[in-house]
């Protein structure tokens, strides 16, 4: 935990670093997006949702976050993610720590580090881009992970293939994501696939200066035996 804090700060640090001293290399984006359902590899989350993203990035490091609100209820789940990546070519690594306000008898203070009591998740991913055909893999390795079927640490992992392409005038993304082993993170017993996925998207725009990305999608899980049809919508500034 003290190292993955390190990592954290002093990439915030060097982030802020290359805005004081190169602040015409350094690229920034904000996003909203606007989803009538929060769908997440396969596992329904919340109902409407507005999500809003932030990130600065240099060089192929980047920092962001990421947060998540229903709009439907104050019980809703919050969300609020910080992702530390780093990118070259099609090559991506990261680390993702995960925070939600729900559970733990309402022990979900954000400060709140404790190992047997915490709402944080910490993730650690790689893929590779290929451009035609896209691979990552995830890996839970701290935080509030799930157990296996002994009941210890199951450090929940997940991988998705993704396939882009384009067809009818939108722009479309197939997938197939899978657990590879037993789990109560993700409700899995064993290797199970949790998502069969593909979305649309195309973007109107709105006067001469603004366009919005709008999608739709369908997320089957066999394992769990779900189907779910979302849609939504995004700012981008």
């Amino acid at each position: 935990m003290k190292v993955l804090r390190f990592i954290v700060v002093a990439g915030m640090c060097t982030c802020t670093c290359f805005v004081t001293k190169a602040q015409d290399k350094v690229e920034g984006s904000m996003a909203v997006d606007v989803v009538s359902q929060y769908v997440w590899r396969g596992q329904e989350l919340g109902n409407a949702s507005i999500q809003p993203g932030l990130g600065i990035s240099y060089k192929g490091l980047s920092l962001s976050a990421w947060g998540s609100v229903g709009l439907t209820s104050a019980d809703d789940t919050k969300e609020f993610d910080l992702t530390l990546g780093y990118s070259a070519g099609g090559f991506n690594i990261g680390v993702t720590d995960y925070w939600f306000n729900a559970g733990l008898d309402g022990k979900n203070r954000y400060f709140r580090y404790n190992s047997h009591s915490t709402n944080h998740v910490f993730e650690g991913n790689i893929g590779y881009d290929f451009g035609c055909l896209s691979l990552q893999w995830y890996t839970n390795f701290a935080g509030n992970d799930g157990v296996n079927e002994d009941g210890d640490r199951a450090y929940s992992s997940y991988f998705e293939i993704g396939v882009p392409f384009s067809f009818v005038s939108c722009d479309w993304e197939a997938a197939v994501g899978a657990v590879p082993y037993a789990t109560s993170f993700y409700g899995t017993s064993g290797f199970a696939v949790t998502e069969l996925a593909i979305k649309a998207t195309k973007e109107f725009s709105i006067g001469d200066k603004i366009t919005v990305p709008v999608y739709m999608g369908v997320s089957a899980n066999p394992c769990s035996q779900n189907c779910h049809f979302y849609a939504g919508f995004a700012f981008q500034l």
